[in-house]
């Protein structure tokens, strides 16, 4: 093992939300390495919207929200119903007005804006209506010159060649700004195309990390402490098919380098684990290239499974939505995965498929098998091999709520969250954009249209994510935790290597990226000996 002589106070592996934790540390003049596994920087935060949610935090307070901390306290201890999570959500809910502050004092980070999203169990207590997520503001790529070229692009580009033009926003807005502000502090390095391959572990302390730079090993050490921000385990097929079958890691949104090489060392030098059975499920679009996308929500049509009938709000809470696939897959004895999507003609007329709503169809949909067209029902069936009657029957049944607006089985369209698809433009670049109206329809519910005008369209929904959940257990100052309860002295974790505060759910939008830059903060605090 050759070794790097340079040593630092602190070490960041990864560089989503650890590059924001990076930029905190480098800022207090401490040396900061970030290695990154990639030949890119951002991770799976530079595909996201970079949606923030902290409660309290000044954004809201801009935008003459009243924020009620207490309020959302209450909310998260009765959605998570997990005791063992209280102190660290109380660790959330205060850093996250803490870390907005500090950034917004740097010129890079001016000034991030509320975006209206509700909160994601909108009928408990304390849920907000208009959320308590915040974003980035954009960014203009000649800004950060040279740095641009080594900002991951978004998934369109990535896999479909999309021009994102010279302005950028949500993730890659975020990870250009934090990018930047590291770097100019002056006590920043960064490292790419290095994988971190185990922990250096002296007298129970992590001191530093083994890698793999360019195909050569190297070693650095980190007096102060070593932060694992690597994102989760969604990409490695074996930790998937042991915690999560039967996924495998292939209809991920996580970046293809999320493997879980942090969980693994982080397990190798003693720590415990939670949640690697969860993800940050969501439901994934099949598209031309025969992989999903990150489905927000359904504003027409319906979703069934391999028996034919409807099983769920397609305009619930994605995260809900994913679970409940999951759920019915393996408790019930019928195939939910894959799913499928059942529009006719005026819902394509409406919103247009696969792109904004003024766009027409791309041919590659029909071409590639991703949406396929029948002209009855009866041939649509054929087409996915469902029971012609039972498809029938739930579309007829659907069609009967369509005339009073009511969906009498799953409630669509009634919650605060299903009636932002109302007026929102699917597959909207810019979640903080004005919707726009309500499309004209003679039925009184928008979102429960009859499906009844031939042509018919089929297209395939399965289980995706936005990354694993489980991972590191750790405690409020972002310490990486043995099975014992101890914490490993220099070893933090936080975004998708440490396992959830949240637990088991989803509490509002920007939840996963909070909680990486937020348990970065506190992690780089803790660190720097401010926890106070």
């Amino acid at each position: 093992m050759s070794i790097n002589e340079d040593a630092y106070d602190v070490i960041v592996v990864g560089s989503g939300g650890g590059l924001v934790g990076a930029y905190v540390a480098a800022s207090r003049g401490l040396r900061t390495l970030v290695v990154e596994k990639a030949d890119k920087v951002g991770g799976t935060m530079a595909y996201s919207g970079a949606g923030i949610w902290y409660p309290g935090s000044a954004p809201l307070a801009r935008a003459d929200l009243a924020d009620d901390v207490e309020a959302v306290r209450a909310y998260l201890r009765e959605i998570v119903d997990d005791p063992a999570r209280d102190a660290r959500q109380d660790a959330y809910l205060a850093a996250g007005p803490r870390v907005i502050d500090e950034l917004e004092q740097n010129p890079w980070f001016q000034s991030f804006v509320h975006g209206p999203v509700p909160d994601y169990f909108g009928w408990v207590e304390g849920a907000s209506p208009t959320g308590h997520t915040v974003f980035p503001p954009p960014l203009e790529l000649a800004e950060i010159g040279e740095h641009a070229d080594i900002v991951r692009r978004s998934i369109p580009t990535e896999r479909f060649g999309f021009d994102e033009g010279p302005v950028v926003s949500g993730g890659r807005a975020l990870v250009g700004r934090a990018l930047a502000a590291f770097l100019e502090t002056g006590n920043g390095t960064l490292l790419l195309n290095t994988a971190l391959t185990e922990l250096i572990v002296e007298d129970g302390k992590v001191v530093g990390i083994e890698a793999v730079q360019d195909g050569e090993p190297v070693s650095f050490r980190a007096s102060r402490g070593v932060l694992l921000a690597a994102g989760g385990f969604e990409r490695d097929r074996e930790l998937r098919e042991k915690n999560q079958a039967p996924l495998t890691g292939e209809w991920s949104n996580g970046v293809a380098t999320n493997t879980g090489d942090a969980l693994r060392a982080g397990i190798a030098a003693g720590a415990d684990t939670d949640l690697l059975d969860e993800a940050w499920f969501v439901a994934g679009l099949v598209w031309p290239d025969g992989l999903p996308i990150f489905h927000t929500g359904t504003r027409g049509g319906i979703w069934v499974n391999a028996a034919g009938e409807r099983f769920v709000n397609e305009s619930r809470p994605y995260d809900q939505v994913g679970h409940e696939i999951m759920r019915l897959h393996h408790s019930t004895g019928v195939s939910h995965i894959p799913a499928y999507w059942i529009f006719d003609q005026r819902q394509l007329e409406r919103d247009s498929f696969g792109g904004p709503p003024d766009e027409p169809l791309r041919p590659e949909w029909l071409e590639s098998g991703a949406l396929r067209k029948a002209d009855t029902l009866e041939e649509l069936a054929k087409l996915i091999d469902v029971p012609f009657e039972a498809l029938s029957r739930t579309i007829e049944e659907f069609n009967g709520y369509a005339a009073t607006g009511v969906d009498e089985k799953f409630n669509r369209g009634t919650s605060v969250w299903d009636q932002m698809f109302h007026h929102i433009v699917p597959f909207a670049a810019d979640p903080r954009q004005n919707f726009p109206a309500a499309p004209e329809t003679e039925y009184p519910n928008p979102l429960v249209v009859p499906i009844a005008t031939a042509p018919f369209y089929v297209a395939t929904v399965v289980p995706s994510d936005i990354g694993t959940k489980g991972g590191l257990r750790t405690d409020d100052h972002a310490r990486v935790l043995r099975p014992d309860g101890s914490p490993i002295e220099g070893l933090y974790a936080s975004g998708n290597t440490m396992a959830a505060m949240s637990g088991r759910v989803y509490p509002g939008a920007g939840t996963p990226i909070g909680s990486s830059i937020a348990f970065a903060y506190l992690a780089v605090l803790d660190m720097a000996g401010a926890t106070d």
